[in-house]
């Protein structure tokens, strides 16, 4: 059964709702047969990438909050995740474009390594703050999760994957997705936001029915 993520790197709660769904996805009876398929979103594709800015000015600028209100959203940011065993540190974090980093999970998806290339991505943003627009960055972080040398500097030197990422976001738009993490079970149920666990696992359940009651007539 296909489950199908939207999200961004940049985004917090894509990680926190990363780890609520697999902490579901681990009292699931059926996940031996459950496919995970990431897909790209922006929440910001213009964002210029400043190592020299912090989050906190970048959200002042972007959300028009006080430098003490966008210290304090990632204070309770932080909160949330430690809750689920993630060290969020918000004072490391590079302001990045993603639009290269998200190419690089694209072709993680073709060497059927999206999943790792999505966890080492989210980690050196939020943990490790590294730059994950920088191709030096990308490059490492790519071999890391196996993926080959020669592709990822094939990527990096091209517009490679860029439409695959491009069509990820029309296909959200079109959906009607304005925020992520957003989950599609089975092309059945959607569950938008980093839900707690129990949500997760009610909706695997029921889409797991459902694609159980299809299966016969799927493979006439």
């Amino acid at each position: 059964m296909k489950v199908e993520i939207w999200s961004d790197i940049m985004c917090p709660f894509c990680y926190i709702g990363k780890r609520r769904f697999e902490n579901a996805l681990q009292e699931f009876q059926h996940n031996n047969e459950i496919k995970i398929e990431w897909k790209s979103f922006l929440l910001n594709r213009a964002i210029r990438t400043d190592p020299g800015k912090n989050i906190n000015q970048y959200l002042s600028e972007t959300k028009g909050w006080s430098p003490e209100q966008a210290k304090q959203a990632n204070n309770d940011v932080t909160k949330m995740a430690k809750e689920v065993g993630l060290n969020y540190d918000f004072n490391k974090v590079v302001v990045a474009n993603t639009f290269d980093a998200h190419r690089l999970i694209q072709l993680g998806k073709a060497n059927k390594k999206s999943g790792e290339t999505q966890e080492r991505l989210f980690k050196a943003y939020f943990i490790e703050g590294r730059n994950i627009a920088d191709h030096n960055t990308l490059k490492l972080l790519g071999t890391e999760v196996g993926l080959p040398v020669d592709a990822i500097k094939k990527l990096l030197n091209s517009d490679e994957y860029s439409h695959e990422v491009e069509k990820d976001i029309i296909d959200a738009h079109l959906m009607g997705v304005r925020a992520v993490p957003y989950f599609v079970f089975n092309d059945q149920y959607a569950v938008s936001g980093a839900q707690r666990k129990e949500t997760f696992l009610d909706a695997l359940n029921k889409a797991w029915h459902e694609w159980e009651n299809r299966k016969p007539e799927l493979k006439l």
